[in-house]
């Protein structure tokens, strides 16, 4: 029997459609499309169509769309490539303090190069108030990171106010937006963004395939040397069978876009509400209205999620306690304790995620299974003050 798998941030199966085209690829097209002859020529022909299918996902223009090797090295070649390209002008960068590791790591190795860099705070819903933004620029400025949606609790930020502050001081925006493109709807002409992050495993794509969006006219150096593929921004031959998989999941998540969030929706509302049921003394993080529809981040008081999260894997289902990037840290999460959560509450959360081929029999065993692991944790933890808490 499958398990059932609700840890779709880390990564979503593979649609059938897209493993189909990826099979096709790979048994009838083997040339390089940067080569002058029929053979590279039919390589060519499907990168084109793969960029003009993610670009239509994101409302892009294809040129605008540079494919690389997942989220991790589109955020990379963003904050880096922005960095290296203005820094005569400045040495200053703003992020929040949610961010993922991806972009916090990145900001660190800057740092270490003496850039500075201001994390600012968000509520405890984990939303970035545009004015702090607006606070803590500054002359030498030369690029705002905020993430569009955060990977652990799902709550989506003000970007397009954001954007816009960034816009009326001529800064680029850069939006880390793996977790939300592919699963709701984004638009960075309506964002107003100058560089998005995307992921193609977060919308029934292949891991390994991602791309970058540099509106025209953004000042960026390539982060890879050697070749001049994808426009010069981005060295190396493509990772054709990767980029061709993810150009057939985005041209199906743009068609099926209204009816995944409604479905993803769904299944979080009954998770939720289920949740509440079986399960006394928890905590639902995140926004309550602003957020994903296909995440929910739960704190059980008194125990620990790492063991719920084992003990659920012996019953068939697969969860998280964090970010996929982050497991095994002993460190509580980073966004708990910046929304204002104890050390001992961020410890018990576990982070469900959603996608298109779940299903609400799925969640009611899930209901089923958590309520007697959660019982037999507490019965055996120090800090369980009993059922008068």
């Amino acid at each position: 029997m499958a398990p059932i798998y609700f840890d779709s941030l880390a990564g979503t199966p593979l649609h059938p459609e897209v493993q189909r085209v990826m099979t096709e690829y790979l048994q009838s097209t083997y040339g390089n499309p940067s080569s002058q002859h029929q053979v590279g020529d039919a390589a060519a022909e499907a990168l084109d169509i793969a960029r003009e299918q993610v670009a239509g996902l994101i409302g892009a223009e294809p040129r605008e769309v540079v494919f690389c090797s997942g989220g991790t090295e589109s955020i990379n070649h963003a904050i880096k490539g922005v960095a290296w390209a203005q820094e005569k002008k400045g040495r200053h960068i703003i992020t929040s303090n949610i961010e993922h590791n991806a972009v916090l790591r990145t900001l660190r190795a800057l740092k270490l190069k003496d850039w500075r860099v201001t994390s600012l705070d968000v509520d405890h819903y984990g939303t970035v108030d545009p004015a702090a933004v607006a606070e803590a620029i500054s002359d030498e400025t030369v690029l705002i990171s905020v993430m569009l949606a955060n990977n652990e609790i799902g709550t989506i930020e003000p970007i397009r106010e954001i954007a816009e502050i960034a816009q009326a001081h001529k800064i680029p925006m850069h939006t880390d937006a793996v977790c939300a493109a592919g699963v709701i709807p984004v638009d960075v002409k309506d964002l107003g963004v100058n560089l998005l992050s995307i992921a193609a495993n977060q919308f029934h794509g292949p891991a390994g395939a991602g791309a970058l969006y540099i509106k025209r006219g953004t000042p960026l150096w390539p982060l890879v040397d050697g070749g001049v593929q994808e426009h010069n921004k981005r060295a190396g031959s493509q990772n054709m069978v990767g980029i061709v998989g993810m150009g057939k999941a985005a041209e199906l998540a743009t068609a099926e876009m209204a009816a995944r969030v409604a479905h993803t929706g769904q299944l979080k509302e009954r998770m939720i509400k289920g949740l509440k049921e079986v399960i006394p003394h928890i905590i639902i993080n995140g926004h309550p209205s602003q957020s994903l529809p296909n995440l929910v981040s739960v704190s059980v008081r008194y125990i620990e999620g790492e063991s719920m999260m084992i003990m659920l894997d012996e019953e068939g289902i697969c969860v998280a306690t964090r970010s996929a990037c982050a497991a095994g840290a002993l460190q509580a999460s980073h966004v708990l304790i910046s929304i204002g959560m104890d050390f001992g509450d961020a410890q018990g959360t576990l982070v469900l995620s959603f996608n298109s081929m779940n299903t609400s029999e799925e969640v009611d065993v899930f209901l089923a299974k958590l309520p007697p692991i959660v019982e037999r944790l507490r019965a055996m933890s120090p800090v369980w003050p009993g059922e008068a808490a």
